[in-house]
Order: structure tokens, then C-alpha cells, then sequence
């Protein structure tokens, strides 16, 4: 259900009969000539969107601006949101959420910059309601290394990467028009990893970047349309097992 259309007189009910919140986060920033600027507010739209109603979501609108990297702050069209603001705006909408009785909140989140401050909020949040439970998930974690190789859908490549080949062909799988990979587009292949273990490395100009990075020549909606599918699979999946292990006294 869509929360937007929600009547005032009907939202007791309602809440007593959804199952979560789903609050998608995206963004407005630069993802490469071929993008649009709203590459994760589409994303995380999309996803909220596919989200089976038998699961009894409550969907909020799309959180559409954010704090950008600097990497990306430079290139025409990002809006950056200081961090600061960014916390203090997503912590007084995700506790209007538990004020109206919802407990079980989705943070679907599509862009980079949100991973660590909605992890913040969300330990903020629970330290105010002891009985939420957050739910943090970022769409492109929803399909595996080990399964893109599975799939065949990339070459030399794993396609990851702030508007390279994975990310765009889910745009494309969910919005065929709105990506457009010319000859003319520039391939800037990925650096090495510095290490099999995980890290995180922050640079203003990272090797192989010009505001996105990936063989974007590889991007296709034959691919999207296969990762869009993987990613609602897993996803429901995923959604399945919390609400199964929660328990969420209705408020």
C-alpha cells in the first residue's frame, strides 16, 4: 500500500494490518553522460514498487536527496546534502514512522553515501524505540558476486561500481529508456583491489573515474532485466526471514 494515499480516518487500521514500512532512499547526483541524475531514486523506487503486496508493506515516498561523496560533488547536476542535515531529516522521519505505530521499518536503500549514516539513524532510532527493528538493505547487495558470474551476464568485468554495467542495466530493466550508452562513452576500467578482505577506501579522485567508473559498454536490458529479477527474488527472501524471526507487538 501506498502510504500517500492513505485517508486520515483509515491509518489505525491500516497500520494494524501492514506488516512493515518501507522507506527507499536514493538521490540526485552524476552517474556518467548516459545516466539519468535520478539513477537511485529510480532504483529504490522500483524496488519499493516490486515488493509482493501479500507481504503487506506500507510504502513511503522515496527520500530523494542525500550527502554525495566528494568524488561525485564536482559533476554537473549533483545535489549534496550535508551530512548533518541528511541525519537530523531521516531520524525525525523514521520516528514519525514509529509514532504511528509501525515498528518494522525497510530501509531500501539505492545509493552508496546513505550506507553509513541510515545504519547510524537506525542505532539512534532503536536506542528511542527498544521494540523496532531496522532492516537495511542495499539493492545491489541483493544479487551475489558468485551469482552475477552465474548468470554470464558480464565479460572481464563484475560490473560493479557508481554507473557502470551492473548498476545501469537495472536501471534499464526497469526504465528501458532512460539509459543511453553511446560508441562515443567512455570505458574506464576498475583499479585492482587492494585486498581479498574487505575494505573501504575514500578518495576524491579515485584511478578509472570520471564520475562513474565500469566497462559501461556491457550495459544491457537483456542484463537488467535478469538482475531486477534476481534482486525481487532475494530480496523477498530476505523479507521473509525477518518477518518470520520478529516480534513486533502492534502499537
Amino acid at each position: 500500500m501506498d502510504v500517500k494515499l492513505l485517508h486520515g480516518r483509515d491509518v489505525k487500521r491500516v497500520v494494524e494490518e501492514v506488516n512493515f514500512a518501507v522507506v527507499p532512499l536514493g538521490s540526485i547526483e552524476y552517474h556518467g553522460p548516459h545516466s539519468p541524475l535520478g539513477t537511485d531514486y529510480l532504483l529504490a523506487e522500483g524496488f519499493a514498487q516490486r515488493i509482493a503486496p501479500e507481504l503487506k508493506p506500507l510504502v513511503f515516498p522515496v527520500v530523494p536527496y542525500a550527502a554525495c561523496p566528494g568524488k561525485t560533488q564536482g559533476y554537473p547536476g549533483t545535489i549534496a546534502i550535508p551530512p548533518e542535515a541528511y541525519h537530523a531529516y531521516l531520524a525525525a522521519l523514521l520516528r514519525g514512522i514509529c509514532q504511528m505505530g509501525l515498528r518494522r521499518i525497510l530501509l531500501l536503500n539505492a545509493h552508496d553515501g546513505n550506507m553509513g549514516v541510515s545504519r547510524t539513524v537506525a542505532e539512534q532510532i532503536t536506542g528511542e524505540w527498544r521494540d523496532a527493528s531496522f532492516l537495511l538493505v542495499n539493492w545491489w547487495q541483493m544479487v551475489s558476486h558468485a551469482e552475477t558470474e552465474e548468470m554470464g551476464v558480464f565479460e572481464g568485468t563484475t560490473g560493479r561500481g557508481h554507473g557502470g554495467p551492473y548498476e545501469m542495466s537495472a536501471v534499464k530493466g526497469l526504465h528501458p529508456e532512460l539509459v543511453h550508452v553511446t560508441a562515443e562513452d567512455e570505458e574506464l576500467p576498475s583499479p585492482a583491489p587492494l585486498s581479498s578482505l574487505p575494505y573501504i577506501l575514500v578518495e576524491g579522485t579515485p584511478r578509472g573515474w570520471n564520475g562513474y567508473t565500469g566497462l559501461i559498454q556491457q550495459t544491457s536490458l537483456a542484463t537488467g532485466q535478469k538482475l531486477v529479477e534476481r534482486v525481487t527474488q532475494n530480496l523477498h527472501a530476505l523479507l521473509n526471514s525477518w518477518l518470520q524471526n520478529t516480534q513486533i507487538e502492534k502499537k
